[in-house]
């Protein structure tokens, strides 16, 4: 039996579904309620997960280098199911009940601080080219002409939304424009006839393209793995885990599965934007420079309705990836701060949501992005391209530490990590640091 209370957190917009299942019950769940809780968190990670930086990342590799590229994102999204997987597993199966962050405490109180101004830093950065891109999209469909009033906008919608009951029903709205989004990528997709043998070819590949376009072929890549397999947001999924009420290494097999449906949804996501990109932009010679240029590939194929669908589709696909990320990183940020500040920790009971903190962290995260969009700032897809490269600076860390607590038998006992996942956290670590490196010699 399943009991649900579900309460409103005036701070973070979103309903907290807690969860308790009480063992020796047969009472059964109709296949509506299966479904519901079969299927959650994952839902919420794909919302996070699939910001500007997968839509931008994708559609300009596919229009500047057709396939080329594709071996990155296949690579990228492998390692975002292992490691997503693996800090789930942590949460859900560690012997002293920590949290991942805590779990990075564990090998050093460096570690968490690190990634809570990491994470900081970050959520900075990503609201930045998310806003700046919801303010030229509004902007586009307005025709008002100013990318900076319509990122203003956004922000005084958002304080006036998140958190009231009304925002429920927005949210609803915008899914409805993302899912319809989505179909038409899908469609046109698989309507261009694409080249399985150069999605093949690119697969396994494992080259890198000479330069084309305005971005360089190994700043995309660098971009692509930092939006997909280095991306922070991956952290936020085990707090979704909790606030579903599954806490138990009994959840390990719903947490998989949950996962393996989302990555699933993200291969047909990238894979149809990176055709579309590819199939049309790229024979049409359109090089990815502006949002507009984006909206190009619906444009051209559907006309009016594909116009519309694009910004529609986009604003909703910012929109929710800015409330994501907005309400998930003080989660994040709080906890890492506590791992060093016990008596905060203790004075809140160790509850993110009743301290003040988070709520500050939130409106910082919120409003401090705006002054990248700024008249005179980069756009919105140099703004990604770079920001999700950026990425990789604190991937060797997120991989390192996660080999080290993954591990640890005083943690993990059983459930640690298989000698595959070990191979594949060693690879993702170099994959790392030679990313880190190259970006680095790439500004220097």
């Amino acid at each position: 039996m399943v009991n649900e209370t579900i309460t409103k957190n005036p701070v973070e917009g979103e309903s907290a579904i807690t969860q308790t299942i009480n063992e020796g019950t047969n009472e059964k769940r109709s296949f509506i309620q299966k479904i519901k809780y079969a299927f959650g968190p994952g839902m919420l990670a794909i919302l996070t997960w699939l910001g500007a930086g997968d839509l931008v990342t994708s559609a300009v590799a596919g229009a500047d280098y057709g396939y080329g590229l594709m071996w990155i994102l296949a690579l990228s999204l492998i390692l975002r199911f292992l490691i997503v997987n693996v800090m789930s597993r942590f949460q859900l199966a560690n012997q002293q009940g920590l949290s991942i962050l805590e779990g990075y405490g564990k090998i050093h109180p460096g570690f968490a601080m690190f990634l809570g101004i990491y994470a900081i830093i970050i959520g900075h950065l990503s609201n930045a080219y998310m806003l700046s891109g919801a303010g030229e999209v509004l902007s586009n469909i307005f025709g008002f002409n100013s990318p900076f009033l319509g990122s203003i906008i956004v922000v005084g919608l958002l304080f006036i939304l998140i958190g009231r009951n009304y925002y429920h029903t927005i949210e609803g709205v915008m899914k409805i424009f993302l899912a319809v989004l989505t179909l038409a990528f899908v469609y046109l997709a698989f309507s261009t006839s694409p080249d399985f043998a150069g999605i093949v070819s690119g697969t396994i590949g494992f080259s890198i393209p000479q330069d084309e376009g305005a971005f360089g072929a190994l700043l995309v890549a660098i971009s692509i793995i930092g939006a997909v397999a280095g991306s922070i947001s991956n952290f936020v999924h085990p707090y979704f885990l909790k606030e579903k009420g599954w806490t138990t290494p009994g959840h390990l097999k719903l947490q998989r599965n949950d996962l393996l449906f989302s990555i699933i949804v993200c291969i047909i996501i990238n894979l149809s934007i990176w055709i579309v990109g590819a199939e049309i932009l790229r024979p049409n010679g359109i090089r990815v420079e502006t949002v507009g240029d984006l909206a190009a590939a619906l444009e051209i194929s559907l006309g009016k309705f594909g116009w519309i669908t694009f910004y529609l589709g986009t604003f909703a696909i910012l929109f929710a990836s800015i409330v994501g990320k907005t309400t998930g990183y003080p989660r994040l940020i709080t906890d890492a701060f506590y791992v060093s500040n016990k008596k905060r920790s203790e004075k809140y009971e160790g509850d993110y949501n009743k301290d003040p903190m988070t709520k500050w962290i939130m409106y910082f995260l919120l409003v401090s992005p705006i002054i990248w969009s700024i008249p005179g700032m980069p756009g919105f897809i140099q703004l990604t391209i770079a920001v999700n490269a950026f990425n990789m600076v604190g991937f060797p860390v997120i991989a390192i530490g996660l080999l080290i607590i993954s591990n640890r038998k005083d943690l993990m006992g059983k459930y640690r990590n298989s000698w595959f996942e070990n191979v594949c956290l060693i690879l993702a670590t170099v994959l790392a640091l030679w990313s880190s490196f190259e970006l680095l010699l790439s500004f220097i």
